[in-house]
Order: structure tokens, then C-alpha cells, then sequence
């Protein structure tokens, strides 16, 4: 978390708030330490975290952004650009960064590739590549569905049916901790059955479960 909040230390003042779902860790200490604001959502949720966030923000963009990733340098002007940019005749509603895995193995590369690949010619980015837009977008569709699990990939699809998602090409970092974990092919595979038990009509409560346990 301390890169995190480093990698979001502009030159000119932003907004960021830290959404703390009930922590046992320094989380807290380290968010008052940089000074940022700091507020304790109800439950460990992701969702729940991210729209209590959103509604105590007071600025036009909206920017999500996971713990454990962390944002290249000149990420507030990548934005600013990509949501005033015209994109082959459609408005660009949101947008993410491309990926990159902090970790130095081969089939990262791959993961990679097929993550990018996916997210400019799909639309389909997920949460831990920093998605952003308009807060009056955000507001317009009601934020993040309140689900367990899988939140992201719906905000997307909700998202991609109304404009054009930019992906800004210099990669956000994240963190290789569960790739490492679990191994790479064997996290890619549980990524892969969550998504596809949520398309078939899985209970997300069931597959959070599941996939939480791993």
C-alpha cells in the first residue's frame, strides 16, 4: 500500500481518499501517514468500499484503484487526455490502464498479453487496471452493483453499452503476490471459472466463497 499511495502523489494537488473494509493491518496507519482522507466502510467489500468512496469524492473523475497496484507516472494527465479524446467517432465513457505484473516470469508475459489484448478489443478491463471516469457517468449508471464478487466485470459491461472504454497504453504495475501464491496458470484457470460461473448464472455469494478460499 505505501507504493500505492506514493505512485498517486502528483505534482498538483488531487483528491484521494482510502476506503478501509475493517483491516487487521498498518492499512490505517500508512493511509494518515500520507495524509490522505481516510474512511471505514462497513463491510470488507469491494463495491462497498469503491461507491462509499465515490460518494464522498468531490471531484469531475473518478479514479478506482486497488491496493496493490500502482499508477505510472503523469496518470492524472493520461486521463484527463483520454476522456477529452475522440475515439473512431464515439464517445469515450471510461477508461483503464494496460497491465503490467510485477514480476519477472515468462508466463506473466503471456498473462499479460491476453489481458491487453482483451481489454482494447473486447472493452472489458477489470478493477486492478485502475478503471476510471466521469463522476457524473459513475453517478449515472449507480456505481458499483452491490455484488461480492465480480463487480468490475459488470460495471464493463454496464459501461461498454454506452460509449467507447479507453485504454491508456503505459501499463499500471500490480502486484504478482496471488500469481505467486497460487501459480500463474492455476490463478488464470480460477480467474477464468469465476467468470464463466458468473455468466451462467452461478450466485455470486457462491463463487465468492469459493474463490475467496484459494
Amino acid at each position: 500500500m505505501p507504493q500505492t499511495l506514493a505512485s498517486i502523489q502528483p505534482d498538483r494537488a488531487l483528491e484521494i481518499i482510502v476506503v478501509d473494509g475493517g483491516s487487521s493491518d498498518r492499512t490505517l496507519e500508512i493511509a494518515h501517514s500520507f495524509g490522505v482522507k481516510v474512511l471505514s466502510a462497513p463491510v470488507a467489500n469491494r463495491a462497498v468500499q469503491m461507491n462509499l468512496g465515490a460518494l464522498s469524492a468531490t471531484g469531475d473523475i473518478l479514479l478506482f484503484l486497488h491496493a496493490d497496484t500502482r499508477l505510472p507516472k503523469g496518470f492524472d494527465t493520461l486521463i484527463h487526455q483520454a476522456l477529452n479524446t475522440p475515439k473512431h467517432h464515439k464517445q469515450v465513457i471510461a477508461g483503464a490502464f494496460a497491465l503490467h505484473i510485477d514480476a519477472a516470469l515468462l508466463s506473466l508475459r503471456i498473462i499479460e498479453r491476453g489481458v491487453n489484448w482483451r481489454s482494447r478489443w473486447l472493452q472489458m478491463p477489470y478493477g486492478d487496471q485502475a478503471i476510471f471516469m466521469k463522476s457524473v457517468t459513475f453517478h449515472q449508471i449507480g456505481g458499483f452493483p452491490q455484488l461480492p464478487i465480480m463487480e468490475d466485470f459488470e460495471l464493463m459491461r454496464q459501461l461498454r453499452r454506452q460509449g467507447r472504454i479507453a485504454i491508456i497504453s503505459v501499463p499500471a504495475i500490480v502486484s504478482a503476490r496471488r500469481w505467486l501464491r497460487l501459480g500463474v496458470w492455476q490463478t488464470t484457470i480460477i480467474n477464468q471459472l469465476a467468470i464463466i460461473s458468473y455468466l451462467i448464472g452461478v450466485p455470486p455469494q457462491k463463487i465468492a466463497r469459493w474463490y475467496y478460499q484459494k
